[in-house]
């Protein structure tokens, strides 16, 4: 068991107008959630996220950057008040301002969605286990799939496609960022040493596949990432800057002096669920094997220059030099950290298939199955790893019409691939078809679309909203903050613990309440 999330930003465009800008455009994407849903705070449609314990700029490795020395993009401490004019300030007309400007929403199954600086953002509840944070990460792709729908019925706003992928290939990054809880007690730089290389090679199993060279995709080719040009740095606080492999924000959302927040930026967003699943599967058993000191021991004399290096290669023929001067190649350090984990959870018990957690075992055995098809067959893998569903997509249509990997109509099959509306995502086609694997199914993504995780405090956010939402002025990842009518006076209830507030602890406080008053008195006496 893991505290795991997801944090994903869409891509954002508006077919046939230059007259939106993407940031005005993303306030509207909430705003129609928000209708779409009919979630009403006591601030009107709009949740306000408590920013009260955040803390962007303190850094893990001891430190706090200067306030006057950060980058704007990472003072997100703070309520982006933005007015129609200064959204114009950003690039480009803002559109009617007349319409609302929407921000945040805190949503019924214990998630966010809200706008992050020009895109818009859902951020998933915390979850336990590989399967649920593929569930509920895919449950975002419907929540953005009900904003579009409802933009397009809705007549005064433009036509807005969302798409899940991280480049405009015009120089431009977005993010799909990672989240596990852990220990405090782990020292960072056993963190960094053993989660490095890890991340480096990880790509072969996570990456999304992209056309395109270089950070403005001007090179000619495919590679296995799309975030991997993006990267120029080790270890560092930054996330849309000098951005590292390793990120520092030491921001844990959760009693700080017990737990830390690892928060990674360097995967891609996913559409495929086994590469989805392997991403957060594997990196749990990595870091358990970092907080037990059973983790492999290696370094690249280049981190930063072999992940690039090993994105371009998607033939798998590359080797990259060690700091020891030895040489190795990407999946062979794959094999190295599945052989330390498959020793690992059988020491522990944890994939033993009687008495182990439920999760491992079968963790393992996808790991293994498709480390072994890369060394052997890497096409094989079509039907489960999103890079190689792609490539295999584009050389089909690259053999047909002879084209070289710089025409413009491999880039936006790339493009198109990313589409979150099925009818008309290259993803989704693929799905429909049955040559996309599965590992949990249509029926509980939807399902998850409502309600929240049951065993993590996500419980008690996602019931607050759905039970009194009308009353929620704010909330965030450890608090919810309720106006209290008959009082007069706002009541903040903490939420530091990730596994409390579940579904055992507290649904018979919703169930059984009369009212908000009665919750709040019975849920306060019971916490002293």
């Amino acid at each position: 068991m893991r505290v795991v999330g997801a944090e994903t930003e869409y891509g954002i465009h508006a077919p046939g107008t230059r007259q939106f800008n993407a940031t005005w455009l993303s306030t509207q994407v909430v705003h129609a959630y928000s209708r779409e849903t009919s979630h009403r705070a006591a601030a009107g449609g709009e949740t306000r996220w408590d920013y009260t314990d955040e803390d962007p700029l303190a850094d893990a490795r001891g430190w706090s950057m200067p306030r006057e020395a950060a980058h704007p993009s990472q003072l997100t401490d703070a309520e982006p008040v933005l007015t129609a004019a200064q959204i114009a300030l950003e690039g480009g007309e803002s559109g009617d301002t007349g319409a609302p400007l929407m921000m945040n929403m805190v949503l019924g199954n214990g998630a966010r969605l809200y706008v992050d600086h020009a895109h818009p953002e859902y951020s998933s509840p915390e979850v336990t286990n590989p399967l649920d944070a593929v569930r509920w990460d895919a449950a975002g792709d419907l929540v953005a799939l009900a904003a579009v729908r409802r933009i397009a019925a809705t007549a005064d706003v433009p036509e807005i496609n969302l798409y899940k992928n991280n480049t405009d290939n015009k120089s431009v990054s977005y993010g799909s960022h990672e989240n596990y809880l852990m220990p405090r007690s782990v020292p960072f730089a056993h963190i960094v040493s053993g989660l490095t290389p890890f991340f480096v090679t990880r790509q072969l199993m996570c990456g999304a596949g992209r056309v395109g060279l270089g950070q403005d995709g001007s090179g000619s080719g495919f590679q296995i990432s799309q975030r991997a040009d993006f990267f120029e740095a080790e270890v560092g606080l930054e996330t849309t800057i000098r951005r590292p492999i390793i990120n520092t924000r030491d921001e844990p959302h959760a009693v700080a002096e017990k737990y830390r927040r690892l928060h990674v930026i360097i995967g891609d967003a996913n559409l495929s669920q086994v590469s989805n699943y392997l991403k957060f599967g594997t990196t749990a058993l990595v870091l358990d094997m970092i907080e037990h000191g059973t983790a492999p021991v290696l370094k690249f004399a280049d981190p930063v220059t072999s992940l690039r290096e090993i994105s371009h290669d998607w033939e798998l023929q590359g080797t990259y030099l060690l700091a020891d001067g030895s040489r190795t190649t990407a999946l062979d350090v794959q094999w190295r950290y599945l052989k330390a984990a498959l020793a690992h959870a059988q020491a522990n018990g944890s994939s033993h298939p009687e008495t182990g957690d439920g999760h491992t075992a079968a963790v393992l055995a996808k790991w293994e199955e498709v480390l072994t098809a890369l060394g052997t067959d890497p096409m094989s893998l079509a039907g489960q790893l999103e890079w190689v569903a792609k490539l295999s997509l584009l050389q089909q249509y690259r053999n047909r019409d002879g084209l070289d990997w710089d025409d413009p109509r491999l880039g936006l099959i790339d493009l198109q691939w990313a589409d979150i509306r099925p009818e008309k995502g290259l993803y989704y086609k693929l799905l429909q078809r049955g040559r996309m694997q599965r590992v949990v199914s249509d029926e509980s993504i939807a399902a998850a679309v409502q309600a929240p995780p049951p065993d993590t405090r996500a419980y008690f956010r996602g019931r607050c909203i759905q039970d009194f939402g009308a009353h929620v002025v704010g909330a965030s990842w450890d608090s919810v903050i309720f106006e209290v009518p008959q009082l007069r006076r706002l009541q903040r209830v903490s939420t530091k613990e990730p596994l409390r507030g579940t579904k055992e602890l507290t649904a018979g406080l919703f169930d059984n309440n009369t009212g908000l008053q009665d919750f709040l008195s019975q849920l306060l006496s019971d916490a002293h």
